[in-house]
């Protein structure tokens, strides 16, 4: 079953029905977004708030994009680090955003064949 954990019809409108180029958004999400999902991962870990903004704030498009229903998620994180919310624990948003991540990278990977 397709698109369970994204939806294309905003890339598909972006990329005007142009297979190849809905191919080529798809494998620069599969570059990109781990990467920094990942770099996010370690920036909350390690309580660095300027990266956790940095990372969430260019992840942020990419999410919105491919509609994977955890932007306000990824905003509370990004806010997080902007604000250095330091009474907070934003572990429960974090490992949302990343689930959400991963099912997607899973799902595409198989959906394209890449």
């Amino acid at each position: 079953m397709m698109e369970e954990n994204y939806k294309l019809f905003r890339v598909r409108e972006l990329a005007d029905n142009d297979e190849d180029f809905v191919k080529a958004l798809v494998e620069a999400f599969l570059v990109e977004v781990p990467e920094d999902a990942e770099r996010l991962k370690q920036a909350v870990a390690e309580k660095d708030y300027y990266t956790t903004y940095q990372a969430a704030h260019k992840m942020k498009p990419t999410i919105d994009l491919f509609e994977l229903g955890v932007l306000d998620d990824l905003i509370e994180v990004q806010d997080w680090g902007k604000f250095e919310k330091t009474n907070d624990d934003i572990s429960e948003k974090l490992h949302i955003v990343l689930t959400a991540v991963n099912s997607t990278v899973q799902e595409l990977k198989s959906d394209f064949n890449l």
